[in-house]
């Protein structure tokens, strides 16, 4: 009888330390240690602007081709990119990196991409890299992709880029506000 007794309280014990454990995470508030504000600014090639280029498509579905997006939302269009990043929304400002990865138009039926892209930096100011991935649905306003680590100033960085279409023009150019908050800073 006492064994049971000391299992229940045990138990009990238990429950309500894990309960204690998930409310306190819960209620945790987090604070970035770091924020930068960004621009990267896309010239995908067209067929006629291979000297401005900064984008190019280099897979494409059956249907489509190498020149212009597919139809249906660009469903299976696969974009490398090279672009430069900028302190502010203007394309001829000083480039303080380049934002160079991948896009994949993955949805028939919902304009959406996966993004998977570092944001190399070469000022005076930052050194080193800041990696991100994560789904882009590019009909919503703003959008969460992961910041999955970093190189240089950035060593290991973790957290969340908030992106924002600041601007475009057809399916030529595109300018992102990226809005970069870390949660693990060394």
């Amino acid at each position: 009888m006492e064994a049971k007794r000391l299992i229940l309280a045990l138990s009990l014990l238990f429950l309500l330390s894990k309960s204690s454990a998930f409310h306190s995470r819960k209620s945790r508030v987090h604070k970035p240690c770091k924020r930068l504000v960004f621009y990267f600014h896309d010239i995908i090639y067209n067929g006629k602007n291979s000297k401005n280029a900064t984008a190019a498509i280099v897979g494409a579905p059956a249907w489509g081709n190498k020149t212009i997006l597919a139809n249906q939302n660009h469903f299976g269009d696969l974009v490398v990119f090279d672009d430069p990043i900028t302190l502010d929304n203007d394309l001829h400002s000083a480039p303080i990196g380049r934002a160079q990865g991948i896009y994949v138009y993955d949805k028939k039926e919902i304009f959406t991409a996966w993004l998977g892209f570092s944001f190399v930096f070469n000022s005076t100011e930052h050194k080193g890299s800041i990696n991100f991935a994560g789904a882009d649905p590019l009909m919503n306003k703003t959008r969460d992709v992961s910041v999955i680590g970093g190189t240089g100033d950035f060593f290991m960085a973790r957290g969340i880029a908030t992106l924002m279409t600041d601007a475009f023009e057809g399916e030529v150019y595109f300018r992102l506000r990226v809005d970069i908050q870390l949660y693990e800073c060394w």
